[in-house]
């Protein structure tokens, strides 16, 4: 078997799950590669789309973030920040939209914290907040998280609420104003964790090879049912040669 890292492994089964006919909308880092694989793993006729404006860009070398230049060239749309936006919350075309996020902290409804540590007045660690995230939570029809697998991340309750997940269970985002969608998975260093259809919450989809669903338990802050686990494929050769040499030849990413 290939050897692959850690960041292949979430950036190939993230990949995987985007689909043909879905407008990706992704920011800087392991977002944007594991959108560029898609493109050639298991959605051809999928489309990226950044805050910035740009709209199915051709992304001939990665983009060092949302930002940079690249992400226009030879795109179907080059417009703004509000347009891109406008785009997302329509409620024709968000329903098309797969919105791919992180965050420090996730609870076991999927509401994510990207503020602040402790409290907010005086908090331990302050980070940039939400950006778009929170708009994207709210409106898209799925999203898909990255997080590093460990027990500072995976909290029964967020020091902060940043981005709506799946609140607290089902019909709250209804009474809440926002869009019928939310989390779908969880791609981490260790597993892919899933929401229940019915109950909302968090639970182990598959594990990575190697890893074990206790190994997954022990570094969460709560519990997650893990009867539905099944081993996740590592990525194939042709999967790593896509992230490899056509993706991310520099390593900007990949390290």
């Amino acid at each position: 078997m290939t050897r692959y890292s850690e960041k292949e492994m979430m950036a190939v089964a993230a990949a995987r799950e985007i689909r043909n006919g879905d407008v990706v909308f992704c920011g800087t880092g392991i977002s944007m590669l594991a959108a560029m694989a898609a493109k050639h793993i298991s959605a051809p006729d999928s489309v990226i789309f950044f805050e910035t404006g740009a709209m199915d860009a051709q992304l001939e070398e990665l983009p060092l973030a949302v930002g940079d230049s690249r992400v226009m060239y030879g795109a179907a749309v080059n417009r703004g920040l509000s347009d891109a936006f406008a785009f997302m919350q329509n409620p024709f075309s968000g329903r098309r939209v797969v919105g791919i996020l992180g965050a420090a902290q996730i609870d076991p409804y999927g509401n994510l914290n990207s503020t602040a540590i402790g409290d907010y007045e005086r908090p331990r660690v302050r980070f940039p907040g939400s950006g778009g995230a929170c708009d994207v939570a709210s409106f898209v029809s799925r999203t898909i998280i990255f997080m590093r697998h460990d027990l500072r991340g995976f909290v029964p309750r967020l020091d902060y609420l940043t981005s709506p997940g799946w609140l607290d269970g089902p019909g709250a985002r209804e009474r809440a104003g926002l869009s019928p969608g939310g989390p779908e998975m969880v791609v981490t260093d260790l597993a892919v964790m899933g929401f229940d259809k019915e109950t909302k919450r968090m639970f182990l989809r598959g594990c990575y090879p190697g890893v074990t669903p206790e190994m997954v338990l022990e570094r969460m802050g709560f519990d997650a049912d893990v009867s539905r686990a099944k081993e996740i494929f590592p990525p194939s050769a042709d999967e790593l040669s896509i992230l490899r040499e056509r993706c991310d030849p520099q390593r900007l990413i990949l390290g």
